[in-house]
């Protein structure tokens, strides 16, 4: 493919009576893939926030991710390192993924933050993820997640791109059940 970029759009999901929208783009260029996600939350900035901002909520709108174990640095500030494991990516042998993480950048003011996947076990060293949101109206929020990865020889990058994009609308679709879950019954 080379310097040609590839772009998928408009996906759209209903789930249980309830409307989601999803985008999707890939671009391949030197070397690097890059693909985003973006979906809408049916639920306030500040609550989806909540839940995506800390390293101790991933399970619950992560379902792949068993453990996260910090490393080093304070969750939220920029050069906090985590370690992530789980079942993010099967294994020849059946062991568990994992994912040493460095936050890049944090901004609760524009709902935003960055990280870099370090080291891993999948593959995906030097890869950045960047999560942002926006407020979209009437208790929903806009969901940005954008990736870039470098080209991994061997691999499909279809297969790749599609891959993550399906993990992570996975976890996306999964944050109205977290904060639902959270609410007092």
């Amino acid at each position: 493919m080379g310097n040609e970029a590839i772009l998928r759009q408009g996906v759209e999901v209903k789930k249980e009576g309830v409307g989601v929208a999803a985008w999707g783009a890939i671009e391949v260029k030197k070397g690097k893939w890059r693909g985003s996600v973006c979906s809408i939350v049916d639920a306030p900035i500040e609550k989806v926030w909540n839940i995506v901002s800390q390293t101790k909520r991933l399970p619950e709108w992560m379902p792949m991710v068993e453990r996260c174990t910090d490393l080093s640095g304070q969750d939220g500030v920029p050069g906090y390192v985590r370690l992530v494991s789980g079942f993010m990516f099967p294994q020849q042998d059946g062991e568990r993924s994992w994912i040493k993480e460095t936050l890049l950048s944090m901004d609760s003011s524009t709902f935003t933050y960055v990280y870099a996947m370090e080291a891993s076990n999948v593959g995906l060293d030097g890869s950045e993820n960047s999560l942002k949101l926006v407020d979209y109206g009437e208790d929903s929020t806009l969901f940005d997640w954008s990736f870039e990865i470098n080209a991994i020889e061997g691999a499909s990058e279809d297969s790749i791109i599609d891959y993550l994009g399906f993990l992570y609308k996975s976890c996306i679709n999964r944050i109205e059940g977290a904060i639902k879950a959270e609410s007092p019954k």
